[in-house]
């Protein structure tokens, strides 16, 4: 924890991606990640249940000029592992043990919107599901991430 003197190592990273200033204790010491730095995945809303960020397509795209399939996966990915480790609380951590998705159609312009709703949050396990949509709101994927809580040992 740091006082309220000492900006954390992190702080413009967190700030430009969204994070909410409450979420700079958990976040201050480790950043966002680089992968979610180069993605350019900013968070619009943050808590274990609900967690929205979105992802501009230029620079995502695969040989074909669409999103990639992995940066679907990249945000769902994301999206569900903050929620769980926002849900796991100090002193534990979540860890992700299976992610699958399906894609329903393609993008190859604009800003994909990842909405990422909690199934199930459990004292060891928790589920989400993640819904990546285009500007016009049509699903562009569905995700689902499943994440194991425990201590942090040390």
């Amino acid at each position: 924890m740091m006082d309220n003197f000492t900006p954390h190592r992190f702080a413009d990273e967190l700030t430009s991606a969204g994070i909410p200033k409450d979420l700079h204790d958990w976040l201050g010491g480790y950043g966002i990640g680089a992968l979610v730095v180069k993605m350019g995945i900013r968070f619009v809303e943050m808590s274990p249940a609900r967690t929205v960020a979105t992802m501009p397509v230029e620079g995502n795209t695969q040989v074909a000029g669409i999103l990639h399939g992995g940066a679907h996966v990249v945000l769902a990915e994301t999206l569900g592992s903050f929620a769980a480790g926002m849900h796991a609380g100090p002193g534990r951590q979540a860890l992700g043990i299976e992610v699958g998705a399906t894609h329903h159609r393609s993008i190859s312009a604009g800003t994909v919107t990842g909405t990422c709703t909690a199934i199930h949050l459990g004292r060891t396990l928790t589920t989400h599901e993640i819904v990546m949509t285009d500007e016009q709101g049509r699903r562009l994927s569905t995700a689902r991430i499943t994440n194991l809580i425990r201590d942090i040992e040390g």
